[in-house]
């Protein structure tokens, strides 16, 4: 008769169990980047998983590093235009108008209403070629390369008005202390609007492509999610801020360069998802259409500068060659930069990654005695931490996609 035999319990384990049971327990740590395509630059994320599933997230920033503050503190205000390009450098022409602005109320200087239209309608632009950028690369993150050639098809069309207006396609450097470098070309308008009516059908055939694409859809949906609280907590803004529910727009909260006379919607998501984002930056690239349409009809008369300020404001370049006194004034703002007074002032504006915001403290004379940025896309990065913890691995590319940073911006 056979009978069931079993080795005694002596409560000791085999090395084989002890081995498999550290295995089960052992967790792994990963870096992604800094040099990892979905990491959108220099990028380092410590992953700690536990299998496919993200345990910790320690984002590592400073890689880009350049030190835009500290330089600020040894250019006059004009010379640093430049600099400003650098930051999201997906969005010069909105960069240079927050820093811009941000002087001239240090200066309580007023610009005509023609440079604060054409503030406007650049800014509104540089938006739309920033979202391009950011949706076509979001496709690449999470497999759709399509709608990566279409959205920069529609980028350089764009560049090509910028390239007619300012002279330089991507570090455009157009906006100066008191105005703006030149007036737009004849014409120039006329093609910008023509550009927006053959825009908006080619962007509803980009949108087609994701907005209900099961692939896409699986990579989106339920993932990432922020909540209302979270986003505030964590000082996200932009759209990462309205993806999650809360309706934030600083052209309508509070209105600088002129946004009040614009009628447009400040689009919100419901759960907070990459999803949402995504929805949230389409239809802001529908109403920054309108924006812009509406600035090219009202679009003003008069000076492009602000001809009271001759001590902030160069000269016409006729003038300079012809009159000693302009000529004197040139060469003092030049060699000393635009006199401001002593004092400190912050403004932010709504950038396409979210708030970007210039604290400038004044001494007086032409250079800034110190100048903080606040980064939209280092504050929006804070949130890493908290919304990877829980997501697989996969699903970290498409966490990263949906924030849509620049790391020239966060490191600065």
């Amino acid at each position: 008769m056979a009978t069931d035999f079993a080795f005694p319990d002596t409560g000791a384990k085999s090395a084989a169990a002890v081995a498999a049971q550290e295995f089960q327990t052992e967790k792994m740590s990963l870096s992604m980047g800094p040099s990892h395509p979905s990491t959108h630059g220099v990028l380092r994320i410590q992953l700690e998983l536990d299998g496919e599933i993200v345990t910790k997230a320690d984002p590592v920033v400073g890689y880009l590093h350049r030190g835009d503050e500290k330089i600020a503190e040894n250019m006059t205000y004009n010379q640093f235009v430049p600099y400003t390009d650098r930051l999201d450098y997906l969005a010069p022409l909105a960069n240079n108008m927050a820093y811009a602005i941000a002087v001239e109320r240090l200066a309580k200087l007023e610009v005509p209403a023609r440079c604060q239209a054409i503030r406007v309608i650049t800014a509104e632009m540089a938006r739309i070629s920033a979202h391009l950028l950011g949706l076509g690369a979001y496709g690449i993150d999470v497999g759709a390369w399509t709608v990566f050639l279409y959205a920069f098809t529609e980028r350089e069309k764009l560049y090509k008005l910028f390239e007619e207006l300012t002279g330089a396609r991507f570090t455009t450097s157009y906006t100066r202390i008191g105005g703006v470098a030149r007036d737009v070309p004849e014409g120039w308008t006329d093609r910008a609007d023509a550009f927006c009516d053959q825009f908006l059908p080619i962007l509803e055939q980009i949108l087609n492509l994701l907005t209900r694409n099961k692939i896409f859809m699986d990579r989106t949906v339920d993932v990432g999610v922020i909540s209302r609280e979270d986003a505030i907590a964590y000082g996200l803004t932009g759209p990462n801020l309205r993806g999650s529910g809360v309706p934030l727009d600083l052209r309508k909260d509070k209105p600088y360069s002129g946004y009040e006379q614009y009628e447009f919607d400040v689009p919100v998501g419901a759960k907070g998802d990459c999803y949402d984002r995504y929805l949230v930056r389409g239809e802001e690239m529908r109403q920054s259409v309108r924006i812009i349409k509406q600035a090219i009809a009202k679009f003003p008369g008069g000076p492009w500068y602000a001809t009271d300020a001759k001590k902030i404001f160069a000269p016409p370049k006729d003038k300079i060659l012809t009159s000693m006194e302009e000529l004197i004034q040139n060469f003092m703002l030049v060699t000393e930069g635009p006199q401001m007074p002593a004092g400190e002032v912050y403004f932010e504006a709504e950038n396409p990654k979210g708030a970007l915001g210039f604290y400038v403290v004044s001494k007086g004379g032409g250079v800034p005695w110190r100048l903080k940025i606040r980064a939209p896309s280092f504050c929006n990065l804070s949130i890493l931490p908290k919304v990877c913890v829980g997501a697989m691995v996969s699903d970290v590319v498409s966490i990263l996609g949906s924030l849509d940073f620049v790391m020239g911006e966060c490191d600065r």
